[in-house]
C-alpha cells in the first residue's frame, strides 16, 4: 500500500537554542542538550523523512522510542540527526536513529512510527475523550 523503501536514509540539521538546555526544560539542571529535545529532532526527522512517500492525507505518528544519550552538547551550534528506515511492516515503520555533535557520537537507537489516515486518528482522538 505504501512504498517506502527499507533503507531509506534521511539526514537533517538542527540548530540548538537555549530553549533545548535541560535546564530550560527541567530535564535537569545543566545548560545542555536535553534527552526530551535529542529525541525530538530524532522524531522530526524521521517523520519528514518518509512523509514523501505517503499521500497527502496520510501521516506518521510515535509510538515507541529506546534511545541512549551517550554524550552531552552545548546548546549552540547544530545536531545532525540521521535516520534509517530499517524495517516496515504494514503501517508500523522501524528506524535506526543517531545523533552527532560535530564528529562525535551524542546519541543512538530505535524509533518506531506509524501509519495513519489523519482524518480518523483526530476522529479516534474525539471519540475516545
Amino acid at each position: 500500500m505504501f512504498n517506502i523503501p527499507i533503507n531509506l536514509t534521511c539526514v537533517e540539521e538542527h540548530v540548538l537554542g537555549d530553549e533545548h538546555a535541560a535546564k530550560h526544560l527541567g530535564s535537569g539542571d545543566v545548560k545542555v542538550l536535553s534527552t526530551p529535545s535529542m529525541i525530538a529532532f530524532m522524531e522530526r526527522t524521521s517523520m519528514k523523512c518518509v512523509q514523501k512517500y505517503l499521500p497527502p492525507e496520510y501521516t506518521t505518528v510515535g509510538t515507541v522510542i529506546n534511545v541512549k544519550h551517550l554524550n552531552p552538547a552545548p546548546t549552540s551550534g547544530v545536531v545532525i540527526v540521521e535516520s534509517k528506515l530499517i524495517a516496515r511492516d504494514g503501517r508500523r515503520l522501524l528506524f535506526e536513529v543517531k545523533a552527532y555533535y560535530k564528529d562525535k557520537l551524542i546519541g543512538e537507537g530505535l524509533h518506531e512510527r506509524f501509519i495513519v489516515e489523519r482524518e480518523k486518528f483526530v476522529e479516534k482522538l474525539r471519540k475516545l475523550y
